[in-house]
C-alpha cells in the first residue's frame, strides 16, 4: 500500500483521555483532499496501523486533525498515540478514505455524536456550516470533562443539543430525541459513537421511519458466520499467480498475512475499509460493517480481513 509522510505539528489536550493530533505535510509537499466523514490510517511506532477520523474543515489543505481517545480496551493503537507520539515526529499515513459520506444536498441533517464520535461529526458540521445548509448536532457524552472539541463546535453557532449522563442522571433517550425530528424524506441522520448508541440509533430510525440513516463504527460488532459458509475453500490471487487452501484451522486473513500479500490491513475488524478487494469469481461470506447490503449482494467487493467464502473457489484481484 502506498503511503505518504506527514509530521506531528501539535498535540493538544481536548478532554479527559482525549488528545488531538494535528499533522502537517512535509516541506514542499501537500496533503490529499478529503471529504467530511473521511478517515486516514496512522502507521504507529511498533508496526501498528490504525484508522482515525478527520475532524478539521475538509477544505483545508495544510493539515489533518484527529481526535484520539485513550481506550481502556486498546489493542495498542490509542496507547501508542498517547504514549509515543511527539511533536516533530514524522509518520507514514494513508490517503483519506470515506465510508461515511455527507449528503451535502439534504434539506436538513441531524448529526449525532457519542463521545469520541464527535471527530467525523465535527468535520461534517463544519462543511454544512460553510455551505449554509440546515443542520443540528446532538452531542452525547458521559460528562462535560470527557467531551472533546466543545469550543470548536460552539464556534459554529449551530443548534446543539447537549446531553451529559452524569448531569442528566443517565444516558439520553435517543429514540425520544429522534422522534422530535420529523421523518422528512430528504432529512439525513448521521451517528458515530459506541456500539450500544449506534444500535439504539439504527433501531430508533427504523421504528420512526427515518430512512436516511448513516453510521460510522469505531469498534466491530460480532457478525455470525453464514450457515452456508464453507470451512474449506480454494483461493486464487489473479495478479500474483498464487493459490492456497483455507481450512477450518486458519482464515483468509491469516493466509494472506503468511504469504505476505500486499493488502493494506489496518483495523483487521472489518470496519475501516482499508483491505477492500475486488472479487473476480466466487461468493464471499461478508462479515464487514463497511459495505452496504447492495454491495454485499453484488459480491464484487469484500473485506478480506474478516470475511470468508460460500463457494468452493474464490478468485481475488490481488
Amino acid at each position: 500500500m502506498s503511503t505518504l509522510k506527514a509530521w506531528v505539528h501539535t498535540l493538544r489536550y481536548e478532554a479527559q483521555d482525549i488528545i488531538s493530533v494535528e499533522l502537517h505535510p512535509m516541506a514542499g509537499q501537500s496533503l490529499p483532499v478529503f471529504e467530511a466523514g473521511a478517515h486516514i490510517d496512522l502507521h504507529l511506532p511498533g508496526g501498528l496501523v490504525r484508522s482515525y477520523s478527520l475532524a478539521n474543515d475538509s477544505q483545508e489543505r495544510h493539515r489533518y486533525v484527529l481526535g484520539i481517545l485513550r481506550d481502556k480496551a486498546s489493542r495498542g493503537g490509542s496507547r501508542a498515540v498517547h504514549e509515543h507520539l511527539r511533536v516533530g515526529m514524522a509518520l507514514d499515513i494513508s490517503a483519506p478514505r470515506n465510508h461515511f459520506p455527507l449528503h451535502e444536498d439534504a434539506h436538513h441533517s441531524v448529526l449525532i455524536a457519542g463521545g469520541i464520535g464527535i471527530t467525523p461529526i465535527l468535520s461534517m458540521a463544519r462543511r454544512l456550516n460553510a455551505l449554509g445548509r440546515s443542520f443540528e448536532v446532538i452531542y452525547l457524552a458521559r460528562s462535560r470533562s470527557s467531551a472533546a472539541f466543545v469550543e470548536a463546535l460552539r464556534a459554529l453557532a449551530c443548534p446543539v443539543h447537549w446531553h451529559f449522563d452524569d448531569e442528566a442522571g443517565g444516558p439520553a433517550d435517543l429514540r425520544a430525541l429522534l422522534a422530535a425530528r420529523s421523518p422528512d424524506s430528504n432529512t439525513h441522520h448521521y451517528a458515530c459513537g459506541p456500539a450500544l448508541m449506534l444500535s439504539a440509533f439504527e433501531q430508533s430510525c427504523e421504528a420512526l421511519g427515518h430512512t436516511n440513516a448513516h453510521i460510522e463504527r469505531f469498534a466491530a460488532v460480532d457478525i455470525q458466520v453464514a450457515d452456508d459458509a464453507r470451512p474449506h475453500f480454494t483461493v486464487e490471487l489473479r495478479q500474483s499467480g498464487k493459490s492456497f487452501e483455507v481450512t477450518p484451522d486458519t482464515t483468509l486473513h491469516k493466509k494472506l498475512r503468511e504469504l505476505h500479500v500486499s493488502v493494506p490491513f489496518s483495523c483487521e475488524e472489518g470496519i475501516c475499509g482499508a483491505c477492500e478487494t475486488r472479487v473476480l469469481e466466487g461468493t464471499p461470506d461478508h462479515r464487514d460493517m463497511v459495505l452496504s447490503s447492495a454491495e454485499h449482494a453484488a459480491n464484487t467487493l469484500m473485506m478480506v480481513c474478516v470475511s470468508g467464502c460460500k463457494s468452493e473457489r474464490l478468485v481475488l484481484d490481488l
